[in-house]
């Protein structure tokens, strides 16, 4: 037996045709798997198209040099992306079959759904373009001549173990291959036994692995290798097996990659040699060096027989469900009503209001970026006058609750708007002090703790109505003002305003917009959203249970996965912004999407959920 092999072919990055992507037939559920097959020139990559920019055109004119595409080896994988792809990263997947023909390589693929990259790559239809860079990665060792071998898969971890069967003699091999329901990937494999375990028992042995593969297996097996790939539980056991029977084998992991290189350093796994790299010390590794960590989850709870309560409250206002349209982006709720059932959502927040009417911002006022949208509206609104007696009638009308968003500029507009709005029936002010503090230069009111606290004490003064108080995640200390704020008699907080950003039109050479820093949302920053949110949830924990307020979480929500993160990191509710403009439907999906996980997942009500990812 060798040691796990390096390829010495360099990895290229390359264009591929799709020859065909659909359902792998026996994988259930129906959908969850796919059968990529792709083709690649082995003569000359850069001349299969036309380079989207000057970095890919280099990268091919390199593949080209180098003489196109070669042949992948057992055990190694490729980075596939879908060339039209609302993705930053490709995504590792493991060879599964590979042919070669007169002037291409002929590579499939099998492809577990699991999220939008791996959507994308399983929507590709016969034609279409998929960036491929590889083949990466060392191959499985090549056995002694007449020795028996051990074959284990697991789920999608059958594509590479199935890929080194081919390559071994007819029958020279037993193959242990598991699902939780269903079979699939085993058409090119000669063993002389296959044995499949089914979680659901729908083929096979009953159970998973361990059903059918145990140390005893092994021993009267006579075998003188294993190999294996599968989820980490799996993989595990088959190292704690394989050594006690003092079996030779060999495992192909996985981890989360970025460049597939060797060069991010981001898909390291611990070793008792180190951190080795997964892409290019791996993916195959001696399992003597191999250390399993114990997965980090919290214990898993039984589904909901019915539907989960979704009802939140803020200061005695009882939301129907945590899903809130966020100011600015969603009007005074009823401009959308045509579009969808708007009466759905649990709150609307209004369009930033002032006490005058203001007609905003001159110049651009909207700029997209890859990860978002830039804008520059400068609080456009009829003022709170006109909106008590016009908007507010018809947005008290819709089922969802109204929060009135209150912005100023001074001490006084605060006060006095403030005062208006407390004489009417709208249930939830939104107190936003992101908004420049004219006597202080320009800088926002929520930029210190001093500044925050005055305003925040102000207009509590002159209101019953319960207070959100609405951060700017520009403030040096953040959490600072988010206490600053509850000790002034916020009700709740809203986390967090846009942050400011610059543009520049490289074709005039000029900044975008007039005010030169506009305020920018969108995917790119949630993570940053996240923080703030997790980062003033624990600066709460150490306050009375009776001094904590809601958090109300805002920040490039685009699914209900991202409410979930939010939810989890200590918000109670969300609000949705920026990817309305993008797909109206967004806030119903959402809701929908956070309904079916909790179910799913034993969650009786958002309350279950709130916080938990700071539970140790």
């Amino acid at each position: 037996m060798s040691d796990t092999v390096q390829c010495k072919s360099p990895p290229l990055y390359a264009r591929g045709t799709v020859i065909f992507c659909e359902k792998e037939k026996g994988a259930r559920p129906e959908g969850s798997v796919f059968l990529l097959k792709a083709a690649v020139s082995k003569s000359a990559p850069a001349a299969a198209h036309r380079p989207a920019s000057e970095r890919e055109a280099a990268a091919h004119r390199e593949s080209a040099v180098r003489g196109g595409a070669c042949m992948p080896l057992a055990g190694q994988f490729y980075m596939l992306r879908a060339e039209t792809s609302g993705v930053l990263l490709g995504r590792p997947v493991s060879v599964f079959h590979a042919e070669e023909r007169a002037d291409k390589i002929e590579v499939q693929f099998l492809i577990l759904v699991k999220g939008r990259g791996t959507r994308e790559l399983c929507a590709l239809k016969a034609g279409d373009a998929v960036l491929m860079l590889g083949p990466v990665g060392n191959t499985f060792p090549v056995p002694k001549p007449d020795t028996k071998i051990c074959i284990a898969g697991g789920g999608i971890g059958v594509a590479p173990v199935a890929a080194f069967a081919e390559t071994l003699p007819p029958c020279s091999y037993d193959f242990f291959a598991s699902f939780k329901s269903g079979s699939y990937g085993l058409e090119h494999i000669r063993p002389e036994k296959l044995i499949i375990t089914t979680d659901d028992g729908s083929e096979g042995v009953h159970g998973m692995l361990p059903a059918a593969l145990t140390e005893d297996a092994l021993r009267a097996g006579g075998y003188g290798a294993v190999y294996a790939c599968g989820p980490a539980p799996m993989l595990s056991y088959v190292k704690r097996i394989a050594e006690s029977a003092g079996i030779p084998c060999y495992i192909s992991m996985e981890s989360r990659m970025a460049c597939g290189m060797g060069v991010c350093l981001g898909c390291t796994i611990h070793t008792s040699e180190g951190n080795k790299r997964c892409c290019k010390d791996g993916p195959v590794f001696d399992s003597r060096i191999l250390e399993f960590p114990k997965p980090r989850s919290k214990p898993s709870r039984k589904a909901l027989d019915g539907l989960p309560n979704l009802s939140i409250e803020i200061a005695g206002v009882r939301f129907k469900n945590p899903v809130i349209a966020s100011s600015g982006t969603f009007g005074f709720g009823t401009e959308y009503a045509s579009v969808f059932d708007v009466g759905k959502l649990g709150g609307i927040a209004s369009k930033g209001l002032t006490l005058e009417a203001r007609e905003g911002n001159t110049g651009i006022r909207l700029w997209e970026t890859p990860s978002g949208l830039m804008n520059s509206i400068g609080l456009q609104n009829p003022g709170i006058a006109h909106f008590i007696d016009f908007e507010l009638p018809d947005m008290l009308k819709l089922k969802p609750v109204t929060i009135a968003n209150l912005s100023g500029s001074t001490l006084e507009t605060y006060v006095e708007g403030a005062k208006l709005l407390d004489k009417t029936a709208v249930p939830i002010i939104e107190l936003n002090i992101s908004c420049p503090n004219v006597a202080a230069g320009g800088a926002a009111w929520g930029m210190t703790c001093t500044n925050a606290e005055t305003a925040v004490r102000e207009v509590r003064a002159v209101t019953k109505k319960p207070l959100i108080v609405k951060l700017t995640p520009q403030a040096p200390d953040f959490t600072g003002v988010a206490l600053a704020c509850i000790r002034s008699g916020a009700d709740a907080l809203s986390i967090g305003n846009s942050f400011q950003g610059v543009a520049v039109d490289i074709e005039r050479g000029v900044p975008v917009f007039d005010k030169i820093k506009a305020g920018f949302g969108g995917p790119a920053v949630r993570p940053i959203a996240v923080r703030l949110v997790w980062e003033t949830f624990e600066a709460m924990r150490p306050l009375a249970p009776h001094e904590r307020v809601p958090i109300v979480a805002i920040g490039g929500i685009e699914k209900w996965e991202d409410a979930v993160e939010f939810i989890m990191a200590g918000a109670l509710a969300v609000e949705v912004g920026t990817n309305t403009f993008a797909d109206p439907l967004t806030m119903l999906e959402v809701l929908s999407g956070i309904e079916a996980f909790m179910k799913r997942k034993g969650y009786a009500s958002v309350y279950d959920m709130c916080g938990i990812a700071h539970e140790r």
